[in-house]
């Protein structure tokens, strides 16, 4: 195993903050390197989600174990703090990993869009899928490096387009509020990642290929997709990147149990695509049919009050089931929300007081509902 250690851009005097990668493989030391298969995983980019940091200590032990025995077939790079800036931020004792408190902004939003960046790459392309993908990452590699960051937070999300851009598998792991285990992944990626989404035991798998707002994983895998969309006749693209977002249950869900669990089953699905050697476990049965994003359904507080909840995160919901109360302390007034979906409560609210128009939770469904940008803010 290599560490690297890449500084980000002082944001004031006397103060650095930097981001910590482990390379694993036959290449480690070199993340440039085109041979053979790479994986990149990073951890808990959104700060305050900390289940994903301790899935990222328990694999780092395999890694390490499995690198000792030769049984890394492929490059792996794993970053267990995606986000040192975030891990800084607390508020009266209340930590804020999800934005960046100077500016406001979320720090898995608004990565830079890697097709403007090599626009009219595709006429470089040859009649060689798989030159073309060399072609492609070429082309991206470059115009990363010649981008010049203006604060530290573009420093960040620079930083990690530039250690996971030449990624074939990128899984970026995250958390929820109160939440079942779940993943988001693109329509095309589906077929890649159905097997890890049974390895994790996941109650909801959410496809969209351009969910919106261009995530971390969406920089990479919609890049592709459109890439693919636009090449010349007689010149196939391959999609480089594949990538996913893996919500490892809810903030609080902090276990060496599940931490244990969750990286086994990323090391099975890294057996099972050749990336390490040996003989992953038998799949186990797919708990959830994957499910349109658009078709998962939002729910939002139409006034204020005590939240109740009335259904466990991971729990099947029908169509008219109560999922929500929210009770008025003073009047003694109740207004309880019901699903318009049949599907899987995925996700809801940590904080049991909420003002109007606050979210509440989602549920997963078949059917696309919402269309536009489809990730919460």
């Amino acid at each position: 195993m290599h560490t690297r250690v890449t500084p980000l851009l002082s944001p004031a005097i006397g103060t650095r903050r930097e981001l910590v990668s482990f390379h694993f493989g036959s290449s480690s030391s070199s993340s440039s390197s085109s041979d053979g298969a790479r994986v990149y995983i990073q951890c808990s980019l959104h700060a305050d989600e900390t289940p994903a940091m301790l899935t990222g200590v328990m694999l780092r032990r395999r890694l390490t174990a499995l690198e000792a025995q030769g049984a890394l077939a492929a490059q792996i790079v794993l970053v267990p703090v995606a986000n040192p800036v975030g891990l800084a931020q607390n508020v009266l004792g209340q930590f804020v990993g999800r934005f960046e408190l100077l500016s406001g902004k979320n720090f898995n939003r608004h990565f830079l869009d890697l097709a403007a960046l090599t626009a009219g790459v595709e006429e470089t392309l040859t009649g060689d899928a798989a030159r073309n993908v060399q072609i492609v990452r070429e082309a991206v590699r470059a115009a990363l490096a010649a981008q010049t960051p203006q604060t530290e937070f573009e420093s960040l999300q620079l930083e990690l387009l530039r250690l996971s851009f030449d990624a074939d598998v990128v899984i970026d792991l995250h958390c929820s509020l109160e939440a079942t285990m779940h993943l988001y992944t693109s329509d095309a990626g589906w077929e890649t990642f159905e097997p890890l989404a049974r390895y994790l035991g996941a109650r909801a798998s959410l496809l969209a290929t351009d969910s919106g707002g261009i995530a971390f994983d969406e920089a990479h895998s919609l890049f592709w997709w459109r890439l693919q969309q636009r090449a010349p006749e007689g010149r196939p693209v391959r999609a480089g990147t594949v990538a996913t977002t893996v919500e490892c249950r809810g903030q609080r869900d902090v276990t060496w149990e599940t931490a244990q669990q969750d990286a086994d089953a990323i090391v099975d699905f890294l057996k099972l695509r050749g990336a390490i050697r040996g003989e992953p476990r038998p799949l186990p049965a797919l708990l959830a049919e994957a499910t349109p994003l658009a078709g998962s359904e939002p729910f939002y507080a139409p006034v204020s009050g005590i939240l109740v909840h009335r259904v466990e995160p991971g729990a099947a919901v029908r169509a008219g089931d109560a999922l929500f109360d929210i009770v008025d302390p003073i009047t003694d007034e109740t207004v309880t929300l019901t699903s318009r979906t049949d599907g899987i409560l995925y996700m809801r609210r940590a904080v049991r007081f909420v003002t109007a128009g606050a979210p509440l939770g989602r549920v997963s469904g078949v059917r696309p509902i919402r269309s536009g940008v489809l990730l919460s803010a």
